[in-house]
């Protein structure tokens, strides 16, 4: 395993959103979300990624995302969301540890391996209405049997049977690390054998998410099964339809929890949601809170 894996096992790395007011990215807001997250029990962040935005911003917010958390996590590891070559070149100038690679139809394999000529990649399985591809189990052995890819991301949203077929799939790649992206089934996906977790739920309450991966590394399964229900009844608040309005309600988790201003949680890409949803969304966190986090 790489040490990059090494630093990465039983942690959790939060995909982090971008606040907004409005159109306005918030960087002050910015600045104390980053430095918030360096006090909690995390390996690391993602930027760029789905939760972040990242395609979506321009290069020039892109740098100071990438900048403001690499100066607040000096010591942990940030891994940076690429589409292309170009997001590749600016992660690594960024002083990024790793890329999260943008699921590619086009010769997946020839994607993952020129970006890991820029650093080392975290190949994704991502569920198709989020942009995923499908990758059949061919593509998947070739991308893993790279040298700069040191494991994948899975995100299936609600398929266990997908995740399940992945899971054992990574069995013939021990040195390659399997990273749940499942915020619906948090638990069981590392009970299936994911050794991390790279989510957008970790967004808000890191330190409960943190704690159910420590749980089940020490076979503490009293508080693994806690912890694993509280994560559930979030996810059940926060990842729910119109899906693409996980990014406010995680804004809006990661307020409520204390690492953001109320004022700083607009999503300018996301779905219009009513305000009773907020309502819910505080609830959910504060419960968790009380449950597990």
């Amino acid at each position: 395993m790489s040490s990059l894996a090494e630093r990465l096992e039983w942690g959790l790395v939060p995909a982090v959103p971008v606040p907004f007011r409005g159109e306005a990215m918030d960087e002050a807001a910015q600045r104390a979300y980053a430095t918030w997250m360096s006090r909690q029990p995390i390996a690391g962040v993602a930027v760029w990624a789905h939760t972040g935005r990242g395609p979506h911003l321009s290069a020039e917010q892109r740098a100071v995302v990438l900048g403001t958390w690499r100066e607040a996590l000096a010591d942990r590891v940030v891994v940076a969301g690429a589409r292309d070559i170009t997001m590749a070149i600016e992660a690594r100038r960024g002083h990024a540890d790793a890329l999260l690679a943008f699921p590619q139809g086009d010769d997946p394999v020839k994607h993952h391996a020129r970006l890991g000529r820029e650093l080392p990649v975290i190949a994704f399985w991502l569920y198709e209405a989020a942009g995923g591809v499908a990758y059949d189990d061919a593509t998947l052995h070739a991308i893993l049997d790279l040298p700069s890819v040191v494991g994948i991301k899975v995100a299936t949203l609600d398929s266990v049977m997908t995740f399940q077929r992945l899971a054992a799939l990574l069995r013939s790649h021990p040195d390659k690390l399997l990273i749940t992206g499942e915020d619906r089934f948090l638990g069981y996906s590392v009970m299936c054998g994911a050794r991390a977790a790279l989510v957008g739920m970790g967004s808000a309450l890191p330190g409960l998410q943190a704690g159910l991966l420590r749980a089940y590394a020490g076979s503490d399964w009293s508080e693994f099964h806690t912890r694993s229900a509280a994560c559930d009844r979030l996810a059940e608040a926060t990842f729910v339809p119109p899906m693409e309005g996980y990014v406010r309600r995680m804004l809006w988790a990661a307020a409520a929890d204390g690492g953001l201003p109320p004022e700083a949680c607009d999503d300018p890409w996301g779905p219009p949601l009513p305000p009773e949803e907020r309502a819910l969304v505080e609830r959910a966190v504060r419960d968790a809170r009380t449950a597990g986090g």
